[in-house]
């Protein structure tokens, strides 16, 4: 790891991303890209020094209250968070003052900091979501080798209904010919179905290959799934997304099950939903933007 001085914490939409790179190991990472433009190796983690301290100066000058989302780019709960504290130092500035939350994450870490969840969500909103990719446990430790098991995180989703923390799960990537099955899919949605989650984000039985990020996952399928590369590419050749033949079928299934227990699919719906700021101390609502490009 190292640390770079930055002179913002926040994005002028309230975006946050405290870590860049990542050591979770997950196979299809699209963050490897190089549109992205990173620096440094992907598993050399770049902190941001004094991101409290920046974070803190930067909220107390807000006129408005809101939301700030973190996670997007780079998990806030990588291994080295657990040392750090520099996402649960983040985290109290924003319960301090008075700000909303949505935060993404597939590590179960995030359970050391619900005290701190569980009174943002009392005072404003605090979303938590969270990525599952596949049910098979095994295949889990194969695609996503670094970080804790779907059956973990299905474990956080539960602990989080407990506690009337809202949650949305991303269910991503779909893999062609990996875990873009009917059995993975019912299995997932069972996982959200119980864990009473408000909404899932799906954009298909797909895997998004860029430039960067579509060598390491060829390299990874060589060790870890002879001829899946050579398969990839006769079905893909150099096309941007590689689309399941399962994607009519597991999208259906999909469909149905979010309709049939009151899950929220659709994606503009969810986007409103995380944006939207509720003061519940004084019953005021108002949308990010209306805030997002304050100093």
């Amino acid at each position: 790891m190292h640390y770079k001085e930055v002179k913002a914490i926040l994005s002028p939409q309230n975006g946050m991303n405290l870590y860049r790179g990542c050591t979770h190991g997950c196979i299809y990472c699209d963050s490897r890209s190089k549109c992205y433009r990173m620096d440094h190796e992907f598993e050399d983690i770049e902190v941001k020094s004094k991101a409290a301290e920046l974070l803190e100066n930067t909220l107390k000058k807000k006129r408005r209250k809101g939301m700030i989302s973190t996670g997007s780019m780079t998990d806030p709960y990588v291994p080295i968070e657990e040392e750090l504290l520099v996402t649960r130092r983040c985290l109290n500035q924003i319960e301090r003052f008075d700000f909303g939350l949505v935060i993404q994450t597939k590590s179960n870490l995030i359970l050391r900091d619900m005290d701190i969840l569980e009174k943002i969500n009392r005072k404003t909103k605090c979303i938590v979501a969270m990525t599952l990719t596949t049910y098979d446990e095994d295949l889990c430790k194969i695609l996503e080798p670094n970080v804790c098991t779907t059956r973990e995180r299905f474990d956080v989703l539960m602990e989080l209904k407990r506690r009337n923390i809202p949650t949305i799960v991303w269910i991503a990537p779909i893999l062609p010919f990996i875990n873009d099955t009917e059995e993975n899919m019912r299995g997932i949605m069972d996982y959200c179905v119980k864990a009473g989650v408000y909404g899932i984000m799906y954009f298909g039985a797909e895997l998004t290959l860029r430039d960067g990020n579509r060598e390491y996952f060829y390299e990874q399928l060589d060790r870890q799934f002879p001829g899946m590369k050579e398969r990839y590419i006769e079905a893909f050749g150099s096309e941007y997304e590689a689309v399941s033949p399962n994607n009519d079928s597991l999208t259906a299934i999909f469909n149905e099950i979010c309709d049939a227990n009151n899950i929220v699919r659709d994606r503009e719906e969810l986007l409103r939903y995380m944006r939207e700021y509720k003061n519940k101390t004084m019953g005021d609502q108002m949308s990010i933007f209306d805030f997002g490009m304050e100093a």
